[in-house]
């Protein structure tokens, strides 16, 4: 369920319990996946690179962030209305003309030496040098500087001595003729309204914005990475500049106004009183950008409104602009500010009204508790899986009383509608005769009573396109009061939207993590996907291992598989939409799980792992961590959802490289495995009289013995070694019930 809009003190800020001196963390993130996506590489030349010329726009300027409206710059050397500039590395400085090419040059004095040897003296004559311009290609416009320019050789001749001249040549000389080309190409598009692409345009990091969409401000550059990570620097960091928008035919009698709303943390990091956030405008007529409104970081709190006038002259020309920018932490996604429905119009000062009916969240499944589940499971469930609690949140931006209407549900498969749900519109409106004026409306429908995803589908997987639609009975924003989302059914259960908010984990060496699962079926599992997310702390390093436990009673049980403790995991970071890295079970083994289970991991460092963690979706109860050796488990206190999905064997292991192998030795055979008193140990070798040991999961020596067998009865449940050092240095793994 997404957040409610009670904000209490429990959930202000990044909190963090502790149980005998070790912890669950919730912690930022140092670089944001979701954007990510395409690496920009700074190139060092101009060289068939663009500069960009933008259009200018028009009033009135209005910007909910329902959609991206970031300028995209595509090059095109085909367009018609490219042009390029060449630019010549070396220019002749008293003719401005290009130097000869192919030809290289040292900016060392060279000479021809005439060496006298009957009176033992020499004498240089200094080649006349080039006096050349040098370009600096580095950054447009092109600069040139002077530079003396000289042939990259040396002359050397014996007097009296014919036909003796020795050239010396210097290696690799530095300077020749070359060029580059710079490209320029307008960009007009009046639907895309801001230069700039250093903030995030998403749909989860605001708490209760009053649209689908928001505009984050961080510590991230447009790629996803931080502007200086490892340091604890701040300064200015992302920019959100408009284009220019022509102001000239209105001048301070026509009351131009913006407003917007801010707000400081939302579902990210919450910002240091030294952080703000910062509004400026540029004054064209003066090439100047000045400040106009800031505010400082605070504590998570709802949006909140600014409108200000525009009252300087100077501002009233015909490429007006404004930006807002941010003052932070430039290590990662800390210190963060969300911006709103921003507009710019001729409007009276007691105007504060953004007049639109929206979404507040994105809807992301229609499954009872879960975003995904694996296809086979799905579509061999006799139960109704679509879930009875569906939460829809919108908001009225109304100031006064709307009518409601009936809002729907429509699936589509393949392009085509296959079903639907009516969403009354008095359960819409909280039962109430309208919607209330400048309110939230909260509201859950039950979708068990009819339409179920086509379980006769025969795919490996299936997607579903989802189309949500609500409205009330006035003019508004319509990309708004619909939101659209893929149901996808692949190998593995979620909980989670597939977006990180912030990284968590356990403390401590040997804490333990287990997410709860109520599996659809009995089945099999081979592996589970993490999303490990970069945090403060780089621990790339740090080791871990998959573990799957039974349900004892809501708790995690009996162990029913671990890691090798010989071959840990390491938490490994995936860039992209889809950040989530396959941890497959060591000799691709398939653990029988029961319809409740829990997976997870124990940590052999004391360091927090990272997990990605959605802040969108509650599902802490799910949650369970332990730092006293699974003695006691406690619930997780941060609302949310662990991004850890386990990956169950379906018809889509042949594609993953899975395969049913049951591990053989010629050295050893033990058996009953798994077992719960005695452990038989037999082999091809005479066995009888060797040593055995028998190790736990840390390495530690518990019993030996020169029998054949081992009594386990008096251990723990969980996961030992069988070690036999006079035949190998192999290992071999042993489960006690």
């Amino acid at each position: 369920m997404i957040f409610k809009k009670v904000i209490s003190s429990f959930f202000l800020g990044y909190l963090c319990f502790s149980f005998h001196a070790q912890h669950i963390e919730l912690g930022p993130m140092v670089s944001n996946s979701g954007i990510s996506q395409t690496f920009k590489v700074k190139s060092t030349t101009i060289d068939s690179s663009f500069i960009y010329y933008t259009d200018t726009i028009n009033l009135p300027f209005f910007d909910n962030f329902t959609v991206n409206t970031q300028q995209e710059y595509i090059p095109d050397f085909s367009n018609p209305l490219t042009e390029s500039e060449l630019f010549y590395m070396l220019l002749d400085e008293s003719t401005g003309l290009p130097i000869e090419n192919g030809v290289y040059f040292t900016n060392q004095i060279t000479f021809h030496r005439y060496v006298d040897l009957a009176n033992d003296t020499y004498s240089d004559t200094i080649f006349t040098p080039v006096n050349a311009e040098l370009a600096d290609f580095s950054s447009f416009p092109v600069v040139y500087s002077p530079i003396d320019l000289y042939p990259p050789y040396y002359i050397y001749d014996t007097l009296g001595v014919s036909d003796i001249s020795d050239t010396i040549w210097i290696e690799s000389p530095p300077y020749y003729q070359d060029s580059a080309r710079q490209f320029f190409m307008p960009v007009a598009d009046s639907t895309k309204l801001w230069i700039d692409d250093y903030t995030y345009h998403n749909y989860r990091f605001g708490l209760n914005p009053r649209t689908l969409g928001v505009m984050t401000f961080d510590g991230l550059d447009e790629n996803g990475y931080p502007y200086a990570i490892g340091t604890a620097n701040t300064n200015y960091a992302d920019y959100l500049t408009s284009k220019p928008i022509n102001l000239e035919q209105y001048d301070v009698s026509d009351s131009l106004y913006i407003s917007f709303l801010y707000q400081a943390e939302g579902l990210g990091d919450v910002p240091e009183s030294s952080d703000s956030l910062i509004l400026e405008f540029y004054s064209s007529i003066q090439n100047q950008w000045f400040h106009i409104w800031s505010d400082s970081g605070t504590v998570v709190a709802p949006f909140r409104l600014v409108h200000i006038p525009i009252l300087d002259p100077n501002y009233f020309s015909d490429a007006f602009q404004f930006r807002f920018k941010n003052y932070g932490g430039l290590s990662g996604a800390l210190d963060h500010f969300h911006l709103d429905m921003v507009s710019l119009k001729s409007t009276e000062y007691s105007d504060t009204v953004f007049s639109d009916f929206s979404f507040v969240y994105p809807i992301n499944t229609l499954l009872r508790d879960y975003t995904s589940v694996p296809w086979d499971h799905y579509k061999s469930s006799t139960d109704n899986q679509l879930t009875d609690s569906l939460f829809i949140s919108l908001y009225n931006g109304s100031d006064t009383p709307e009518n409601y209407l009936d809002g729907n549900i429509n699936i589509f498969y393949n392009g085509l509608n296959e079903g639907s749900f009516t969403l009354p519109g008095f359960v819409l409106a909280e039962g109430e005769i309208n919607y209330f004026p400048l309110a939230f409306a909260d509201s859950y429908h039950d979708l068990t009573g009819g339409y179920e995803y086509d379980k006769s589908l025969s795919g490996l997987s299936e997607e579903f396109e989802v189309l949500t639609s609500a409205t009330a009975q006035f003019d508004n924003y319509e990309p708004n009061d619909s939101i659209r989302f893929t149901q996808g059914f692949y190998n593995y259960y979620s909980y989670d939207d597939g977006s990180a908010e912030a990284a968590f984990g356990p403390t401590g060496t040997q804490s333990q993590l287990a997410i709860h699962f109520d599996a659809y079926e009995a089945d099999s599992i081979i592996g589970i996907d993490l999303a490990f997310v970069p945090s403060v702390n780089d621990v790339s390093d740090k080791l871990f291992l998959l573990t799957v436990w039974e349900d004892n009673n809501g708790s995690p049980g009996n162990v029913l598989y671990e890691d090798d403790v010989f071959s840990p995991r390491t938490p490994i970071y995936a860039d992209g939409q889809n950040i989530f890295t396959s941890y497959f079970f060591l000799d691709t083994q398939k653990v029988a799980v029961g319809t409740s289970f829990f997976v997870g991991w124990r940590q052999l460092d004391a360091e927090r792992l990272n997990l990605g963690f959605d802040r969108n979706i509650d599902k802490s109860n799910e949650i369970l961590y332990s730092v006293d050796g699974g003695g006691n488990w406690l619930v997780s206190p941060f609302q949310g959802s662990a991004m850890l999905r386990p990956i169950f064997s379906t018809g889509m292991d042949v594609y993953l490289g899975v395969e049913n192998i049951v591990e053989m030795t010629n050295e050893v055979i033990i058996y009953p495995n798994p077992a719960q008193e005695i452990i038989n140990i037999e082999g091809d070798s005479n066995l009888m009289g060797r040593k055995k040991i028998l190790l736990d999961s840390f390495g530690r020596i518990l019993k030996e013995t020169s029998s054949n067998s081992f009594d386990i009865s008096a251990l723990n449940a969980g996961i030992y070694f069988i070690y036999v050092p006079e035949l190998s240095s192999n290992y071999h793994k042993v489960i006690k019930r």
